[in-house]
């Protein structure tokens, strides 16, 4: 008899032996939420505290709490090389506008240094070096322990050290000299800083193939070519970071105020000191220009591509007053990042082109309108 019984049913639902299959998946979907919560406030905690944003967190505390898991050997190193470290890694680099994607050194000189303990940017090639090896294009990659992982929107420029110029020329590219290269006295202004008017350590090697390399959200290699000899290939070139980076944050207070920008046109960026003298147009050029060491651009914003300047203001005409809507936004950013202090001069149409503005970083500031200047 002891052996049929059959055990009285539970009198609650504690006491009843399993779930339903429904319980069950709202158990599932319950357990699922609360890892989905957990995850996200890891992942905010890291960004917020690599940014220096989270109350008390440091970057340099987070850094060293990444360095230390990652030496822990309770998990793998690339489980920290996330979105939120490269950046980090890259950040430094990107400029005040944080829009600038490469970072220009001569054979020799190492990457920037990382702001993240452990961890270093290096050049994607066969020896994955933190030196730039040669002149040239290279990817990077971050590295964290023995993990790799590439940087997406970020290259090495390697440039071509000017021992190799011969005769003024590079290959054949003729560049011509800058001032004092062959013994004479530079007569730069008393105010700027002693290094602006110094000749260029090296020169970017620009190709068919590599000119439309993006050196920031807006600007490419081919934008601040000098406009002569057109079939003389590869052609070499000068440019200063700092000056696309305020190029960049002029262009990002006009977005902020509405206006369309994404037409941005670079009428002169860099001009050689050959071309500087003699080529085009020269009226109106400085000898010491600061088009010749790679720290200025007259640019324009024609985002209708009517061929030239928009009309910013509003008022029915395209004139000298829309190159003044582009000063008041360097004015601005001026005033917000004093060590990118420069020059401005706007400039009314003429026969062969419409107004536009200089803009510079010559490291003392100059405003003026119409020739001369820059």
């Amino acid at each position: 008899m002891e052996a049929a019984y059959v055990p009285r049913p539970a009198s609650s639902p504690w006491h009843r032996a399993g779930i339903s299959a429904r319980a069950e998946r709202r158990l599932d979907i319950a357990a699922a939420a609360v890892v989905l919560i957990l995850v996200a406030g890891w992942t905010w905690s890291i960004i917020t505290a690599i940014g220096g944003r989270a109350p008390g967190v440091t970057a340099a505390s987070a850094s060293a709490a990444m360095a230390a898991a990652v030496t822990s050997g309770d998990a793998t190193n690339t489980a920290y090389l996330t979105d939120a470290t490269l950046n980090a890694l890259v950040r430094p680099l990107r400029g005040a506008s944080g829009k600038l994607r490469v970072e220009i050194l001569t054979p020799g000189h190492a990457v920037a240094d990382s702001s993240v303990a452990g961890a270093s940017l290096r050049v994607a090639d066969s020896t994955r070096s933190t030196v730039v090896p040669r002149s040239g294009i290279f990817s990077v990659v971050a590295a964290l322990g023995s993990a790799l992982k590439p940087v997406a929107n970020f290259t090495l420029i390697g440039a071509v050290p000017r021992e190799q110029k011969r005769n003024g020329k590079v290959g054949l590219y003729y560049i011509g000299n800058w001032p004092g290269e062959s013994g004479g006295r530079v007569r730069a202004p008393s105010k700027a800083p002693p290094d602006r008017y110094e000749p260029p350590s090296g020169y970017i090697e620009v190709t068919q193939a590599n000119a439309d390399t993006r050196i920031s959200d807006h600007f490419t290699l081919r934008n601040f070519l000098t406009h002569d000899q057109p079939n003389v290939w590869p052609k070499y070139l000068v440019v200063q970071m700092r000056n696309v980076d305020k190029l960049e944050l002029v262009l990002s207070d006009l977005a902020s105020r509405g206006i369309d920008v994404s037409g941005v046109t670079v009428m002169s960026g860099f001009r050689s000191p050959q071309y500087n003298a003699g080529g085009g147009v020269t009226t109106g050029r400085a000898d010491l220009s600061r088009h010749m060491y790679g720290d200025a651009a007259d640019i324009f914003i024609d985002s209708n591509h009517d061929g030239r300047m928009d009309d910013l203001n509003h008022d029915g005409r395209v004139d000298i007053g829309d190159s003044r809507v582009i000063l008041q936004a360097v004015d601005r950013v001026e005033a917000a990042h004093p060590e990118l202090v420069g020059g401005a001069g706007v400039y009314p149409a003429e026969s062969g082109h419409g107004p536009f503005i200089h803009i510079d970083s010559r490291g003392y500031r100059a405003r003026w309108v119409g020739s001369g200047g820059g």
